[in-house]
């Protein structure tokens, strides 16, 4: 994972894209992956915003843990006085009128000349979070593209959304290097790295050693396994058999088998999973 060039040239652009807009907006709406709340947080973005006034959105909450839904809350929201969190499911709408409510709030404490003018966000985040699903939602039409791969919004645009409020949208944002390889391992699981550029059956194999150690009932009951081995590949081996992912020879076929389970991790059908807890 150390290997790859996370922080090609248009991600440098979006950096200065945000830090040059960032006078001109009220507010930033960050969002993040529930399921990896610290890993999809970029530092970058901490260090632009500063003081500025965030609302930070646990996009596809609906595929984390409850429990750790609301411990991340929380524990986001104890780090600023500034900062507010909302659980949300950016695909599906809700949590949207949540987030108005909090937007709205914030343009009524303006004073000044800055209630006088329209009240504007930013959306912010490293790629395929769900920041253009977001937007959709919040303008009530399909205004921003989006897709399950990184990469998709490719410039700035300002977006008017109900009631006068406006939008700027912004390209995903990574950062240089990882400090700790456990957040890109995360962010290649969740999908924010393409899978092109991964070796697939072996993420597979570190994500089922990872839901052994954290959600061994639902790894279990997902591919029919008796029990867990200790070995990780073994248990992947077993997932193979039980999903009927065999070559010729009766070899394992583990291209088929990672994409499987990554995908399946991907869309919740394995449960709902947070790989990641506050300190």
């Amino acid at each position: 994972m150390n290997n790859i060039n996370w922080y090609p040239g248009h991600m440098k652009k979006t950096r200065e894209l945000i830090r040059d807009n960032l006078k001109m907006v009220d507010a930033v709406v960050e969002v993040i992956d529930a399921r990896i709340p610290r890993s999809s947080r970029n530092p970058i973005i901490d260090e632009l915003v500063n003081r500025k006034p965030r609302v930070i959105v646990l996009n596809k909450s609906d595929l984390a843990s409850e429990e750790a839904n609301r411990a991340w809350e929380k524990h986001l929201e104890s780090d600023s006085d500034n900062v507010r969190t909302i659980s949300m499911n950016c695909l599906s709408g809700s949590g949207v009128k949540n987030l108005f409510g909090v937007l709205n709030k914030m343009a009524a404490e303006r004073t000044g000349n800055a209630a006088m003018k329209p009240f504007r966000i930013m959306i912010v985040g490293v790629p395929n979070v769900g920041k253009s699903s977001l937007i959709n939602r919040m303008t009530g039409h399909k205004s921003a593209k989006t897709g399950d791969r990184p990469g998709v919004t490719k410039g700035k645009q300002w977006l008017t959304l109900p009631g006068g409020m406006q939008l700027l949208d912004t390209p995903g944002i990574l950062w240089p290097k990882f400090e700790d390889p456990k957040a890109g391992e995360n962010l290649a699981y969740c999908g924010s790295i393409k899978d092109e550029i991964l070796d697939v059956p072996t993420m597979a194999m570190k994500l089922t050693e990872l839901l052994a150690e954290q959600y061994p009932e639902l790894l279990q009951e997902r591919y029919k396994l008796e029990e867990l081995m200790e070995n990780p590949l073994e248990n992947l081996d077993n997932m193979a058999i039980k999903r009927g992912c065999i070559l010729p020879g009766k070899r394992i076929d583990y291209e088929r088998i990672g994409r499987l389970v990554l995908d399946e991790f991907r869309s919740g059908k394995i449960g709902r999973i947070t790989l990641e807890m506050p300190d």
